[in-house]
């Protein structure tokens, strides 16, 4: 959950009236943040059976919530397998954070992986909602897991990117939620990353925390996400107790200690005041993947994990966590 308020007001997206299950949207291959207009539904999405090698496309990808935008990066070499790459909470309507906060795409350019990056989201912690958020005037209930385990692979098919042959990682919500999806969908993640996540999120206070969070982040409430505090949603989505689900999975965990690093040089109050959140946001996603290490170290369950003696709650650091993931990303994939 990165809860560190935006100065700039967000771009929002509407698409309206659009039939087909993808548009494809070329992008220059050195604009990552770029967006395309809109273009004419295909008649048929063109079936192949391998990926493209190379190169970077937007396209929108139809779903029970409207056309969602993704961002792709294409395996170099035409490889079948992807990373899913998840947002934060504060999740922008155009573009995912990965592709322009961080130098993601040219981690992986030169290795047999797609990237994609769902845009959009905000708040949602990748899940299925069960209805609507009744306090900002949501129109359309959240379906994020559908999207990502059924929509977004059935498109992906199509352009030769494995079903099964996948990773997902993700930060802050991305991060429990890259665990989530993960932990319910073995036969489509052979790889998962959380960094800086909220890993147990029954712990007391969290509920509440998560409430005030995601007011703050587009006034979204949370009881239309999971229900009330005692809805068993709430467990489902906890990765401290579906922990178990995640034996013979190959993780990678991180948080840092909070403490400002060489990425953080704040200027001015709004500067300091967005430091000093990100450490104590920083502070908590340690303290929580700490008993997240606990727990599965009681379980018996692998996984590797990463505690930085100096970071925040902030991208650059995201960044380093990711480039320290990859070889352990592209051995599981085998995507070399």
């Amino acid at each position: 959950m990165r809860f560190v308020p935006r100065l700039s007001q967000r771009l929002r997206r509407r698409v309206l009236g659009v039939g087909a299950a993808a548009l494809v949207l070329p992008v220059a291959a050195g604009v990552a943040g770029s967006t395309a207009a809109l273009a004419a539904p295909a008649a048929a999405t063109p079936i192949s059976h391998r990926a493209p090698a190379g190169g970077f496309e937007e396209v929108f990808v139809d779903s029970d919530m409207g056309p969602i935008k993704v961002q792709i990066q294409w395996a170099a070499r035409g490889g079948d397998a992807a990373l899913y790459l998840l947002d934060g909470l504060r999740a922008r309507d155009d573009a995912n954070a990965w592709s322009f906060e961080t130098n993601a795409r040219d981690q992986f350019a030169n290795d047999n992986v797609t990237l994609v990056m769902p845009v959009g989201g905000q708040s949602s912690f990748y899940t299925d909602w069960y209805a609507p958020s009744n306090l900002n005037g949501q129109d359309v209930t959240y379906k994020w897991e559908t999207f990502l385990t059924e929509n977004l692979p059935d498109y992906l098919a199509t352009r030769g990117v494995s079903r099964s042959n996948n990773g997902i990682l993700g930060l802050s919500m991305g991060g429990s939620a890259a665990l989530t999806l993960a932990a319910y969908h073995r036969d489509q993640f052979k790889f998962a990353s959380s960094l800086s996540g909220y890993l147990n999120l029954s712990a007391p206070g969290m509920r509440e925390a998560i409430r005030v969070a995601m007011l703050d982040a587009g006034r979204f409430n949370v009881d239309s996400m999971w229900g009330p505090p005692w809805s068993p949603a709430w467990l489902r989505n906890d990765p401290f107790v579906f922990a178990p689900k995640l034996a013979g999975l190959s993780m990678y965990i991180s948080a840092a200690s909070g403490l400002p690093g060489q990425h953080d040089n704040p200027q001015g109050l709004v500067g300091v005041y967005n430091t000093a959140n990100a450490m104590g946001l920083e502070a908590l996603a340690l303290a929580q993947t700490r008993a997240f290490q606990i727990k599965l170290a009681t379980l018996g369950v692998q996984a590797r994990f990463d505690f930085p003696a100096r970071g925040t709650h902030s991208w650059k650091y995201w960044e380093e966590e990711l480039w320290k993931a990859r070889p352990q990303i592209l051995e599981a994939l085998n995507a070399y």
